[in-house]
Order: structure tokens, then C-alpha cells, then sequence
């Protein structure tokens, strides 16, 4: 079959997954083999490909592909989550721009254009998976409001609410006023910000004087109710019974004592606002104060903020400045620099609110969670991040469960005509609790109301190793006793609490066990600047050009060159281009192996022998060095030692030494057993770059329909001769030593050059037979002399010596070795100058002396081998 010159992945890729597909090899049922399993962490079903996914999939594939040819009963479950805040808000954009208002639809309207737009737009991400070669069992894709999984999730919010663990109440929380929501604390970021700090005066109510108060939102003023010192602090004894007047509103609020208040901190003085200030709200649960809402949902003032009634809140503060400082009010203005929160969904500030909401307690749920990383029953990769999981853990916050939004699983709760709700998965258990609670027997459905708000997004994932085998519902069917718990979780740092947490707490509530055994947390994908890759940047490449120019084999290889677990990977194209070259590298290997012409009737020299014993032993000491980097999930470190293996060993010396002799043919025991360490190189390979290896795998002998190398088995380790691999690291550099003088002297490689050998001790036949053959020697011979006119080199303590009659001009040598011995005397000179002078050594650290040292002994010996050049040639 003819080899094309170049390799055309875009050609092989589509071939190949196309082949895989239709013979069914990513598909897995439960059976008698050890199961290896791995849930996709669900990308945002309106989300595309980005670097990040790239990383995180390719790490997924490899872990996936490497158990199936460890002969387990792989299985990868993909799917997407539906993502409340995300998808809701394009939805909304996209009404917007066809003129439509959500206000204007009813919530089933609503979600009619949600599902369109999930139908249209659901699902593009997992077809752009394929591109990149992801194994997943596709007959298995899961979407969190799938029916069943809807219905699980359901029926842990009932099973919750029954225990005592979900509760409803008003609290504080983080308000997304562009999304219009409450979100978690996870969902916060917060980032510092060049502020201003506004110092106010409150006047005291009845008398003379003020209080200095220092705060960055003075806009929150209009809902404050108390001013607070700490009783301590002799600056404000003073105050004691008295009142304040708050600026502009003209509100008289009490000032109230609480050691809380730090005496250091700005003025001593601060204004109390329990509606917008989680500290503030706790001081006024303490002392019993007002709370005023001055805010609507969208972050516009409301009718109680009595003034700006309808203004955005930072046009206000623009605005309140100003008014301030007219009425006496404003004392003074300082930069100051502040952490702010800002939604991780939207970007927008987030504004502190009082609201009705359900909660999950999750301190007693969390314990058996935090048990089982802490003591290791769960491995973080790496384990750097367990104390970070064991500091949230401690000091885990009741969950906000609800959020107000359409998009998402409504929340199982209906509210009574006259107070009170009840709490089911179905219509008919609501209205059979609602008429037992109410004692009302001709309740109807009608006269019930359902929760508007849906639940949190994490809520239904953090279910998502148990409920893509339907083990909620139906918790001793086939699937999920076989596959649960899962194997390895691939995933990112910045969601260890948001979801690894949750499902590893869902892991032991529902199934008494967890959920997976091993979590490798990757780095976030980084440009060269260490900024994180976004749209808004312009630095992330779209992962799709990268492969269509360098093929998905390509990229996978670039991808993983440079990402240890939990290490940020700094991206840049050249990586992507890095693994092209490998690749290439790969094929035109195969292409010169298969372009020899095999003599069946000629004898194996004894020079591939020798190569072929020494590679073997070479590939099994690398199998165990891969096997032990897999073991310890050092992916990048294996895919490290295979590629040097290939590039270095392979290429670079074995098929040099097993090549034959220009136009001629090779022996077919030699070609049968290159062909045979090739399959095994191909089958190293293949987790990393699937596609290329399948293709040369296919071409390399005759194989039948149904036959894969991805269902084929990962060669296994055998002894290997540490002491032979040694010799032959020797025979290595005793070639490049020979090859290093004929490149210093200008002999071509036609030129039969002699090798005389400063030992008693032989080398061996075998090493000998591969040094004449790759090094071009006509002679190699032992001897106890040095020679004369002769090149030398040393390999550790052996002196090798080369002849160099009839193949140097000897006048010509002799003038470049004194002008070398020239520079080098000088050198040293300077050396010995500095190591004199006792300030130098006495005061540079240790190491730079040592340094210093090391030269000096290095430019004697250089001085010494060429004097002695010198005088050999003299001669």
C-alpha cells in the first residue's frame, strides 16, 4: 500500500472516529471485567469548546482509552448541564433583540423559547468533543432536566426537606441584580478595586456636634437605623441615650454599643444598614433594629429609600456626593482600596439583600465528606488542595438553594390558601398532604400555588455520578451498582466546593459510599502574560482552528506537554505546533520502516540483534516508569517519557542501528521484530494522539474488519538488564564522541575512520558490531597506549583516541589548538585572579565560589588535553 508522503489528519480523524463509532468501542454495558468509569464534568448546554474543556476532556480520553486497553470495562458518561443563570440570560438577550419582553410572557411561554433555544443550540459542545477524539459512550448522554434526572432531583429535595435539612427563612444573601437572583457564596468573586472613602458627619439629634462615620457606599445611607461604637472606645462615652439624625433623610436612629466595632478601624463609628450588610444585618438581629430595603431586585431604589426613588445605585452615589457635601454633610474624600464581590455569572456587583429563601444545612452532611478526603479515602491530585477543601469544609455555610428564575428545576413546594405549604414530588402527593394539612377535603389543585424560584444549578449536578445511572430512582438497578462509585473525577480547582464537594457529600447521603476515587484537579489554561484565556481578552484560540491546523493529535500532544496537575498551564501555539512535529515525526518513522525491501534469505547481523535486545529491555524499563507515572496520575510526566522514547531512542538510535545499508535489503527477522516494538510504541502512544496511531496501526500488517489498537492490549512491563541498558548508553556516547570529530574536522561520513580504545577490558561484540556500524569505523581495537597523532575524547573514565592522518592539515590543527590554548590560559587567569582575592571568597555565597572553583579546575584540564594534542602532533 502506498504511504502518502505527508499526514492529512483531517482525513484520518474523520475516518477513524467515524470506524470506532460504527463498531460500537465506546460503548459499555455492565459484564464480568473490572469497570473504569468517568463522568464528564457537564459543560453549560449553550456552551462551545474553549482551552479549558480541551485540557480537561484530552486528560478524560487519555485516563479512558489507557483503562480499555488495560483490558477493564471502560466507560466515559458525557452530558450537559442546563446551566439556570447562563442559559436564561441568552434566552432573555434573545428575545430582547427580537423585541420581546420575558415580562411580557407567561413562565410556560418562557420556556417554550428555552427549550428551542436548548434544542437549537444544547448539545453543540459534545459534537465538538468528537473533533478532538473524545471516547465517550454517546448512547449514555445525560442532560440534568432530562426526565430523569428532573425526577431525581425532585425526590432529593422532598427526601432533604422530610429529614429536617432543607428549610425556608429570610437571610441575607448575594443578590445579582442583572440576573435578578440570589447566588451562593461560591458564586462570588471578589476582586480589589480602586475606591473611594466617604467620611460623613451625623449630626446629633437635639445638641451639638457630630459623629464622623467612614463608609465606601454612602447611597446606603437612606436604609440605615443605627450608628455603633464600641462601648471601649472613651471617644464616644458621650453618646450614651443619645440619637443621630442620618444626612439628607433626616432619619433619627439610635446609637447603640458593640464590641464588634473595631476602636482602630476609620473613625470607630459605623453606620448600621441591616438590609445591605451581612455584619450589619447580624448586629441588628442582636440589638433588634429596622431593616429598610432600599434597593429593588434589579439594583434600582426603592419607594423606602425615600429618595432617588427609581435611579441606579452608582448613579446615585454620583449624585449623593454632591448632595451631601451641599447640605454639610461631606467631611472629606480619600482614596481607598477595596475587595468588592462581582456574580461569577454576570460580572455584576453584588448587592447584599434580605430575602426569602430555601437553604440546605449542610454542617452535618458535610462530615463524612470531609472525613473521607481528609483521611484519604478520596485522593486529591495534587494533594496540595486538601487542606483548602478541609478549611471550607469546617467552616461550610448553609446552601441557598433557590434562585428566581424560570429555567431550571421548579422548586416541589406549594404554598396553602391560608398559610403554610407542603412539600412533594408529584401533583397527586401535593394535593393529598395540602388537604390533610389545610383538613380541607375539596382542595384542588387550582387553589394551590407552586414556588416560583428554581433551584440552584449545582443542585442537580451535585446528584450527577449517581443519577446519570438513574441510582437515585431506582437505587439497586444494574448500572449503578456496577459502575458506582466511578474511578477518576477530571475537573477544576476553582469548582472543588461549588460541585466536587456537593456530589462527594450527595455520595454518602444516597449511596453510603464515594462517588469516585481519585480527583485530578487541572490548572487553568493561561496565556504567556499569565492571564486567564477569555473572549474579552482576544488571547484564547478557538479550539477548533487549532486542530483543523494541526491536527487533534496535535493538540492534544501540545496541550498536555505542559500541564502538570494543579499547575496553571501557560499556552502558546508553538506547543500545538510541537506536537504536529511529533507527529510528523511518527509517520515519516513508519514510512522509512515500511519502505525497506525484507530478504527473508539473508542472515541477521549481529549488529540488530544486539539493537533489538537492548531496545526491548529499554521499552520495558519505560513501561514501568509510564505504569508508575499513571499510578500517581503524572499523565503529562508519561506522555513525557513515551514522546522522549519515540523521538530520542526509537528514532534517533534503534532504527539507525537496524537500518540497513543504502539500497539494501534487511533481514526479515530483523524487519519482523522493529514492526513488533513499532505496535507497542503506537499502543504507548495511543491514549495520547488516538487517531495517527490507529492509522499506522491499521497499515502496519493485515488486519480484519472490527480490528482496533483502541480495543487492543497496553503492552506490559517485563524484567528488564539495567546493566545492558548501561553498556548502551556508553556505545552512545562513545558514537557521538566520534561523531563530534568528524563535525570538528570536517570528515565526511564516507570516510572509514579508526577507533582505538585506552582499555583491557572489551566492549563486547554485540556493542562493538552497532559502534563501527553508526560511528563508520573501518577498525576497532584495544590498546594501552595513547596515540599519536590522534583525536581524543573520554567517555566517563575511558579514552578513546581516533586517528586523524591523511584527514587534517596538521599545520593548519596546530594553529587552532594554540589559539585555543591561548584563550583558555587567559581565562584561567581571570579565574585564578578572582579565587586570590580573599574579599571575593571570603564574602560571595558559597555556591558562586564553588562555581568559580569548578571553572578553574575545568579550563586546567582543557589545558592539559590540549598541550597534549599539541605535542602529539608535533611529533
Amino acid at each position: 500500500m502506498e504511504i502518502p508522503a505527508k499526514y492529512n489528519p483531517s482525513e484520518v480523524e474523520d475516518k477513524w472516529y467515524k470506524y470506532w463509532m460504527d463498531n460500537g468501542f465506546f460503548r459499555s454495558v455492565p459484564d464480568e471485567r473490572e469497570p473504569y468509569c468517568i463522568v464528564i464534568p457537564p459543560p453549560n448546554v449553550t456552551g462551545v469548546l474553549h482551552m479549558g474543556h480541551m485540557l480537561n476532556n484530552t486528560l478524560q480520553d487519555v485516563l479512558v482509552r489507557r483503562a480499555r486497553m488495560l483490558g477493564k470495562n471502560a466507560c466515559w458518561v458525557p452530558g450537559t448541564d442546563h446551566a439556570s443563570i447562563a442559559t436564561e440570560a441568552k434566552v432573555v438577550a434573545k428575545l430582547r433583540a427580537e423585541g420581546i419582553d420575558k415580562n411580557s410572557l407567561t413562565r410556560d411561554e418562557f420556556l417554550a423559547h428555552a427549550w428551542e433555544w436548548k434544542e437549537k443550540h444544547g448539545g453543540i459542545i459534545l459534537e465538538q468533543l468528537k473533533k478532538l477524539g473524545a471516547s465517550c459512550d454517546w448512547d449514555r448522554t445525560a442532560f440534568t432536566m432530562d426526565e430523569a434526572l428532573s425526577a431525581s432531583v425532585l425526590k432529593v429535595f422532598v427526601d432533604l426537606h422530610k429529614k429536617g435539612y432543607i428549610y425556608r427563612g429570610v437571610r441575607m444573601v448575594n443578590w445579582d441584580p442583572q440576573a435578578k437572583t440570589a447566588v451562593s457564596d461560591e458564586e462570588v468573586l471578589y476582586r480589589e478595586v480602586q475606591s473611594k472613602l466617604y467620611y460623613l458627619k451625623y449630626f446629633i439629634d437635639g445638641e451639638d456636634g457630630f459623629v464622623t462615620i467612614a463608609t465606601t457606599r454612602p447611597e446606603t445611607i437612606l436604609g440605615d437605623t443605627a450608628v455603633c461604637v464600641n462601648p471601649n472606645d472613651p471617644r464616644y462615652t458621650n453618646l450614651k441615650g443619645k440619637r443621630l439624625i442620618v444626612p439628607l433623610i433626616k432619619r433619627s436612629v439610635p446609637v447603640i454599643f458593640d464590641e464588634y466595632v473595631d476602636v482602630e478601624f476609620g473613625t470607630g463609628a459605623l453606620k448600621v444598614t441591616p438590609a445591605h450588610d451581612v455584619n450589619d444585618y447580624m448586629l441588628g438581629d442582636k440589638h433588634n433594629l429596622e431593616s429598610i430595603d432600599i434597593f429593588n431586585d434589579n439594583g434600582t431604589m426603592s419607594t423606602a429609600a425615600q429618595l432617588y426613588v427609581g435611579m441606579d445605585r452608582f448613579e446615585v452615589r454620583k449624585v449623593i456626593v454632591k448632595d451631601l457635601d451641599a447640605a454639610g454633610n461631606l467631611a472629606k474624600v480619600e482614596d481607598y482600596v477595596n475587595k468588592v464581590g462581582y456574580s461569577e455569572r454576570t460580572d455584576a456587583v453584588i448587592e447584599p439583600k434580605l430575602s426569602m429563601q430555601w437553604f440546605l444545612r449542610m454542617k452535618e452532611l458535610a462530615e463524612p465528606a470531609l472525613k473521607a478526603v481528609v483521611e484519604g479515602d478520596i485522593q486529591l491530585v495534587p494533594p496540595k488542595f486538601v487542606n483548602t477543601y478541609r478549611h471550607w469544609m469546617e467552616n461550610v455555610k448553609d446552601w441557598c438553594l433557590s434562585r428566581q428564575l424560570w429555567w431550571g428545576h421548579r422548586i416541589p413546594a406549594w404554598y396553602l390558601p391560608e398559610g403554610g405549604y407542603v412539600v412533594a414530588e408529584t401533583e397527586e402527593e401535593v394535593l393529598q398532604l395540602a388537604r390533610e394539612k389545610s383538613g380541607n377535603a375539596n382542595l384542588t389543585l387550582a387553589d394551590l400555588r407552586q414556588d416560583e424560584d428554581v433551584l440552584d444549578t449545582w443542585f442537580s449536578s451535585w446528584l450527577w455520578p449517581i443519577s446519570v445511572f438513574d441510582g437515585i430512582r431506582k437505587p439497586d438497578n444494574e448500572d449503578v451498582n456496577y459502575y458506582y462509585p466511578t474511578n477518576d473525577l477530571v475537573t477544576a480547582p476553582e469548582i472543588l466546593f461549588f460541585w466536587v464537594a456537593r456530589m462527594i457529600i450527595a455520595g454518602y447521603e444516597y449511596r453510603g459510599a464515594k462517588p469516585f476515587g481519585n480527583v485530578y484537579l487541572t490548572g487553568i489554561v493561561r496565556d504567556m502574560q499569565r492571564r486567564k484565556m477569555s473572549k474579552s481578552l482576544g488571547n484564547s484560540p478557538d479550539p477548533l482552528d487549532l486542530i483543523a491546523k494541526y491536527g487533534a493529535d496535535g493538540v492534544r500532544v501540545g496541550m498536555l506537554l505542559c500541564s502538570p496537575a494543579g499547575n496553571d498551564v501557560l499556552f502558546e501555539e508553538s506547543q500545538t505546533e510541537q506536537g504536529r512535529n511529533f507527529s510528523n515525526k511518527i509517520w515519516n518513522a513508519f514510512r522509512l520502516v515500511k519502505g525497506w525491501e525484507v530478504n527473508a534469505d539473508i542472515e541477521q547481523p549481529v549488529s540488530a540483534k544486539a539493537a533489538i535486545e537492548w531496545f526491548n529491555h529499554l521499552l520495558n524499563k519505560e513501561i514501568a516508569q509510564i505504569d508508575d507515572d499513571f499510578d500517581k496520575y503524572r499523565i503529562s510526566e508519561a506522555l513525557m517519557a513515551v514522546y522522549k522514547l519515540f523521538w530520542d531512542e526509537f528514532s534517533s538510535w534503534f532504527l539507525e542501528m537496524v537500518k540497513p545499508a543504502y539500497q539494501q535489503p534487511i533481514d526479515a527477522t530483523t524487519y519482523a521484530a522493529v514492526l513488533e516494538i513499532f505496535e507497542k510504541m503506537l499502543a504507548l502512544l495511543h491514549p495520547y494522539m488516538p487517531f495517527i496511531t490507529e492509522e499506522l496501526w491499521q497499515l502496519i500488517r493485515e488486519r480484519t474488519q472490527g480490528e482496533s489498537l483502541m480495543v487492543s492490549p497496553m503492552p506490559k512491563s517485563q524484567a528488564s538488564d539495567a546493566q545492558l541498558i548501561e553498556r548502551f548508553e556508553l556505545m552512545k556516547e562513545t558514537i557521538a564522541g566520534v561523531r563530534t570529530i568528524r563535525q570538528e574536522k570536517n570528515i565526511p561520513q564516507k570516510d572509514k575512520l579508526k577507533l582505538f580504545v585506552s582499555s583491557t577490558e572489551s566492549l563486547g561484540e554485540n556493542v562493538e558490531s552497532i559502534i563501527v556500524k553508526l560511528a563508520g569505523l573501518e577498525l576497532l581495537q584495544y590498546t594501552s597506549d595513547k596515540v599519536d597523532g590522534a583525536a581524543s575524547f573520554m567517555v566517563r573514565s575511558t579514552e578513546f583516541f581516533v586517528p586523524l592522518e591523511g584527514f587534517i592539515d596538521v599545520e593548519e590543527e596546530i594553529s587552532k589548538l594554540k589559539t585555543e590554548l591561548e584563550y583558555t590560559k587567559g581565562f584561567l587567569n581571570s579565574v585564578a585572579k578572582k579565587l586570590s582575592n580573599e574579599r571575593f571568597v571570603s564574602g560571595a555565597p558559597a555556591n558562586v565560589v564553588d562555581m568559580e572553583r569548578k571553572k578553574q579546575a575545568d579550563a586546567e584540564a582543557k589545558i592539559q588535553v590540549i598541550e597534549e594534542r599539541l605535542a602529539a602532533l608535533s611529533k
